[in-house]
């Protein structure tokens, strides 16, 4: 028998407590850990940041915002005091939602005071009117939009510009009919910055509780994406669809079948597919995620006769791509009908419009620190090569790369000749999904191709690893190693009198190449460049190994030039076909 200090106590009934308690097997009264109140309270400070200035804003003017925003400061301090006070998981759960919605009113104060957007809404909108008066979206170009500092232009190799539509329809789709509300910029900022909003909760509900504060912060929080929502980005719409596709993506298609909830997935990434081109580079690598995955759990469970695993899995992951697939062409489909071959020119547009250098990637080197190059076309070769070594590495070492999953399409941006970091920022918050649903666990089943020997230990892997990435980093390597294909002396006329500035340049060219090359010319003081300067005299064509004069003007008659010893201004020279760029320093001596 036992002794009396053995013996069972009276059994307490399972109630909802019992049934409601997290997985660590914790009551939802326990105390929380520490990192998750670090969370609250790093959400809790990002609140900070930007907010001074929308309440100065504010403060000149729209005076009763900025009185709302001093309740919001007020209401920032109030959880920063709570977040280390309050005992129980469930009351720092409250207070990761009041932060919540602390950054949502502070959302909203700053889209009040700011929403005219910038080109890409002003885009946005227009799109929008022609579709509610029955016009097409893709091929009419829409100069008249542009000209004003919020609006650029985004200017190409061959010395233009692009007027047109260069988006997937959703965003014009959903902002058609706000349209007939907002009369102006503001029904596209509405609707991305609504993405923004309805995207955060999404991902803010999913997450575990410990790292939900940390999607207030990524989102919201540090002034980042809410920024990019009232210019008017479409990529924000894209993120509030991929929320659902990422967060805990290797469950898709578990235990075999799709399921509801996986066709839910599929149509969100379809959908975000139809909103903006930054999801179709995130599409492939969770296709290969979701096969591996499927393909190494039906192998260990042994669901399929016959050990034919990988029939089935292709079949799974052939259904969540069709489903996307579908849903991406029911959205496009009003468009299309229009103009098929305007619409397809359209959506490939960024691709292949030549744009203008511009960005923080490798590109720079060409650009920004040397003379310029003759091979630029390899920085996009590098990109497109970086792209699929991605996807073979992926492949091959999913259990090691998959976390990294929604981090990895971003990597070949930074070598393309368009390199800007919103490419890379507007997709973060998924990152964080990532870490907090996708551990290397979820992974360690995930099919992979049998190595040969020679390839299977470390150092063939590494071996095999470097091999991918090899051809992007030569071609790389070749555009920002390549001399510029012209050598220009500039001579520069300035102002006489209280106007100082560059009235006129007189460039000598001289092509070391031996191809032709149309050359157009613009300014650079920093990082942007000027609109094109007119040739009042020279060669259109500069002949292979030829030399020529010419006389250009500022585009709007008196180029000012910067002030101050530390403010070079530079001459660029491109051409687009072959793709090159040439860079002289401008003379300002007499401009001081």
């Amino acid at each position: 028998m036992p002794t009396h200090a053995e013996r069972p106590g009276p059994r307490r009934p399972a109630g909802p407590s019992a049934q409601s308690a997290p997985p660590d097997g914790s009551a939802p009264g326990a105390s929380p850990p520490q990192w998750h109140r670090g969370m609250t309270i790093l959400a809790t400070a990002s609140l900070f940041i930007g907010t001074r200035a929308t309440w100065t804003t504010a403060m000149r003017f729209d005076p009763p915002v900025a009185g709302a925003i001093s309740l919001c400061y007020a209401a920032i301090l109030l959880c920063g005091v709570l977040a280390l006070c309050v005992r129980g998981r469930r009351a720092l759960g409250r207070v990761d939602a009041a932060v919540l919605a602390v950054a949502v009113a502070l959302a909203v104060c700053a889209y009040w005071l700011d929403h005219g957007g910038t080109d890409e809404g002003v885009l946005t909108a227009q799109a929008a009117t022609e579709i509610l008066h029955g016009r097409p979206v893709y091929g009419s170009p829409w100069p008249w939009l542009f000209g004003t500092p919020r609006v650029g232009l985004t200017k190409t190799m061959g010395g233009g510009g692009d007027y047109t539509y260069a988006y997937p329809p959703l965003a014009a789709l959903l902002t058609a009919p706000v349209r007939l509300i907002v009369h102006s910029t503001a029904a596209a900022t509405l609707v991305t910055s609504g993405a923004l909003v309805a995207g955060t909760v999404t991902l803010w509900k999913l997450l575990p509780a410990p790292w939900r504060s940390a999607a207030t912060a990524v989102c919201l929080g540090f002034g980042l994406l809410p920024h990019y929502a009232r210019a008017g980005y479409p990529a924000l719409i894209a993120f509030a669809l991929l929320v659902p596709a990422v967060v805990r993506w290797p469950g898709t298609g578990a235990g075999g079948r799709l399921g509801r909830y996986g066709v839910l997935r599929a149509c969100c990434l379809g959908a975000a597919c139809a909103a903006q081109q930054l999801a179709w580079f995130l599409a492939p690598f969770l296709l290969i995620g979701i096969y591996a995955v499927r393909r190494g759990d039906l192998a260990a469970g042994a669901t399929t006769p016959g050990g034919r695993t990988a029939p089935a899995a292709l079949a799974l992951t052939a259904r969540y791509a069709g489903s996307a697939a579908l849903t991406w062409l029911l959205v496009n489909a009003y468009v299309a009908v229009q103009d098929v071959p305007a619409w397809f020119k359209g959506l490939l547009l960024p691709m292949t419009q030549g744009a203008m250098l511009h960005g923080q990637g490798l590109m720079g080197i060409s650009y920004y620190f040397t003379s310029g190059s003759a091979h630029l076309a390899f920085y996009s070769y590098a990109s497109l090569l970086l792209l699929l070594g991605l996807l073979a590495a992926l492949t091959l070492f999913i259990r090691r790369l998959g976390p990294a999953l929604t981090v990895l399409p971003w990597l070949p941006f930074y070598l393309a000749t368009r390199s800007q970091d919103g490419y890379f920022l507007l997709m973060t918050p998924l990152w964080l999904a990532a870490a907090a649903t996708v551990p290397a666990g979820a992974l360690a089943t995930a099919w992979r191709p049998r190595l040969p020997r020679p390839l299977a230990g470390r150092r063939g892997r590494v071996a095999l690893a470097a091999a991918l990435v090899l051809p992007a980093a030569l071609c790389a390597t070749v555009a920002a190693a390549s001399p510029p294909p012209l050598r220009m002396k500039v001579t520069a006329r300035f102002a006489e009198g209280a106007r100082h500035g560059v009235t006129s340049l007189a460039v000598r060219a001289e092509n070391t190449t031996g191809v032709r090359l149309t050359p157009h010319f613009a300014s650079r003081a920093g990082q942007g460049a000027s609109a094109w300067w007119p040739v009042r005299s020279g060669p259109g064509t500069l002949g292979p190994h030829a030399s020529a004069s010419y006389v250009l003007r500022p585009p709007h008659g008196l180029y000012a030039v910067p002030r101050g010893p530390h403010v070079p201004v530079h001459l660029i020279a491109v051409t687009d076909g072959p793709m090159t760029i040439t860079t002289a320093l401008l003379p300002t001596t007499h401009a001081h």
